[in-house]
């Protein structure tokens, strides 16, 4: 099983800067995808960004440019850097693991979550 530990959400306005933070545990092997997910009020989950075991990352359309994700190995964590925030970033940020990466995987495909870190931007 993962444990996945997520940090570094609050608030900011718009045009800010945020930094997410997830740490997995070490006591796996199943953790050969990283991925952030996020959940608006009263809408579906959607997936941010996620990155595999070789550095391979993809990113949703609306995280194009704003949003880096990356990992470090050697710590077991994941991170992404959200820049020019928008008031429609405002959601609860997860930090979710699964088998593989694939171009068509969708937030179900991640079997471990962490308990979310919010992300508020104000205008």
């Amino acid at each position: 099983q993962v444990q996945l530990v997520e940090s570094g959400g609050g608030s900011v306005q718009a045009g800010g800067s945020l930094r997410l933070s997830c740490v997995a545990s070490k006591n796996t092997n199943s953790r050969y995808c990283l991925g952030w997910i996020r959940q608006a009020p009263g809408k579906e989950r959607e997936g941010v960004a996620y990155v595999d075991r070789d550095g391979t990352t993809s990113y949703a359309d609306f995280a194009k440019g704003r949003f880096t994700i990356s990992q470090d190995n050697a710590k077991n964590t994941v991170l992404l850097q959200m820049n020019s925030l928008k008031p429609e970033d405002t959601a609860m940020y997860y930090c979710a693991s699964a088998p593989g990466c694939w171009a068509t995987m969708t937030t179900a495909d991640y079997t471990y979550w962490g308990q979310g870190t919010q992300v508020t931007v104000s205008t």
